[in-house]
């Protein structure tokens, strides 16, 4: 399995990003799939998770009402759009394939990682 992020970069207080994982290697459509993030010198969390069938969500706290997890099982890609975004969101943001169909909220499950694509929101 390979799952390629991309959409990162630098961006202001207030801006908008919307991360892509592209997925391959096993049927994308009967894994839930989630995104992380890790900022320096604190511990991965998940920032969103999303069911295989794309019909159950979760959010962190610190998210809900500004990014929106969604996924398109017909082009094997999972989206994170984040809006209104602050310095507090910074960090290495991960995707990740987990080996069950329920909507991912934490690390437990997860069998495949990205490899990161970084988001820096300046102040």
């Amino acid at each position: 399995v390979q799952l390629q992020a991309s959409g990162g970069g630098l961006v202001h207080a207030g801006g908008s990003l919307r991360l892509s994982c592209a997925a391959s290697g096993r049927t994308f459509s009967n894994y839930a799939m989630g995104w992380f993030r890790q900022a320096p010198g604190k511990v991965r969390e998940c920032v969103s998770g999303i069911s295989a069938s794309g019909r159950s969500t979760y959010y962190v706290d610190s998210v809900k009402g500004r990014f929106t997890i969604s996924r398109d099982n017909t082009k094997n890609t999972m989206y994170l759009q984040m809006n209104s975004l602050i310095p507090e969101d910074t960090a290495v943001y991960y995707c990740a394939q987990s080996s069950l169909i329920s909507v991912v909220t934490h690390a437990g499950g997860i069998d495949y990682w990205g490899q990161g694509t970084l988001v820096t929101v300046s102040s």
